[in-house]
């Protein structure tokens, strides 16, 4: 039971990770081609969501003894660390003369991290509630924020805001509800709807960093009540479309499933590889060949070669901070030499 718990959601975590990366990828050509532009937001609509909300089922040891020192070191620490080499990197494929680096505004994906660090500390407060009036209250601070300027990228503040009604209904989800809704009619039903509010995007035209949650309502330049109408509408469709990728995810182990525990080195580090994408002249290349399938096989590859145990073996002191692991890497790559 334990173990098929986890492939399913191993399973879960790895085709999010690939949607990320994926995401990325296909970015900078979104203006120029509708297929992709609607791509785009369709898969915004629900992979960060669903790993948010995953999260959140995860998070149900909160009251363990060190459990916040332990996430400290898993989340603040290494965002500190990719702060700093994010920012150097910035400056080499930027080619600018000089570094700025602000701890207070995370750097591109880094955001998570934090927002997930303060995720974990809301449960302190929240868990003396009931369920409900969290989740109704939860829901209410993602809309009004919305009307604050100041609340932004700032410690990723806004993001925190918004999307933290998905990691508290994750905390609140039990197994038997990712059991129920990964029955076959649930599943077929779920493919229905996805495919259904795909092909909508092709009908409703909108600002996609709508998704992101990371923007006020000011940027948007709409009205006190529309703003707050249209925070509702993207919740609705988040809700739905998570849950129903939820619903397709295999329960079985796959030859991905390994993988699925790998993914926060695949978060961490595929910045480099995008970035890099983005500031050479690989976009130029690939501009005529604006393929779903080509996007798809780059994708998959950058995915799978950032979770194989040599980039983890190298990246392990960074990212888990265990040095004395090092070592062992120098001294076994000395001897395969």
């Amino acid at each position: 039971m334990m173990e098929s718990r986890m492939n399913y959601f191993d399973n879960a975590k790895f085709l999010l990770i690939f949607l990320v990366v994926f995401g990325h990828v296909i970015q900078p050509f979104i203006g120029n081609n509708v297929h992709i532009m609607n791509l785009y937001k369709f898969i915004y609509t629900f992979h960060m969501p669903a790993f948010i909300l995953i999260s959140g089922y995860f998070a149900k040891g909160f009251k363990r003894k060190g459990y916040l020192i332990t996430i400290s070191k898993k989340l603040i620490l290494p965002y500190l660390i990719f702060q700093v080499i994010y920012s150097l990197y910035y400056v080499l494929i930027e080619k600018s003369a000089t570094m700025t680096m602000n701890p207070l505004e995370p750097n591109w994906s880094l955001w998570f991290l934090i927002s997930l660090f303060f995720w974990n500390l809301t449960l302190y407060f929240f868990t003396k509630f009931r369920p409900i009036y969290v989740i109704i209250s939860a829901f209410t601070l993602g809309i009004i924020v919305g009307y604050e300027d100041a609340i932004n990228n700032f410690l990723s503040l806004s993001r925190t805001f918004v999307f933290l009604p998905l990691f508290l209904i994750g905390f609140y989800l039990k197994l038997e509800h990712f059991k129920a809704i990964t029955k076959p009619q649930i599943r077929i039903f779920a493919l229905i709807l996805l495919t259904l509010i795909f092909n909508l995007y092709y009908h409703v035209n909108f600002n996609y960093e709508w998704l992101f949650g990371s923007k006020s309502y000011s940027h948007f330049e709409t009205t006190s009540l529309l703003s707050a109408l249209s925070r509702v509408i993207f919740y609705s469709a988040s809700l739905v479309t998570t849950i129903c990728f939820l619903s397709l995810v295999p329960r079985k182990r796959a030859f991905f499933t390994k993988w699925g525990t790998r993914t926060l080195y695949v978060y961490l580090l595929h910045g480099f590889i995008i970035q890099f994408m983005r500031y050479s002249e690989i976009v130029k290349w690939l501009e005529p060949y604006q393929s779903v399938i080509l996007f798809t096989i780059l994708s998959f590859l950058i995915t799978i070669i950032l979770s194989t145990k040599v980039v983890i073996e190298i990246t392990k002191p960074l990212i888990d901070l265990n040095f004395s692991h090092f070592p062992y890497v120098l001294r076994r790559s000395s001897l395969e030499r």
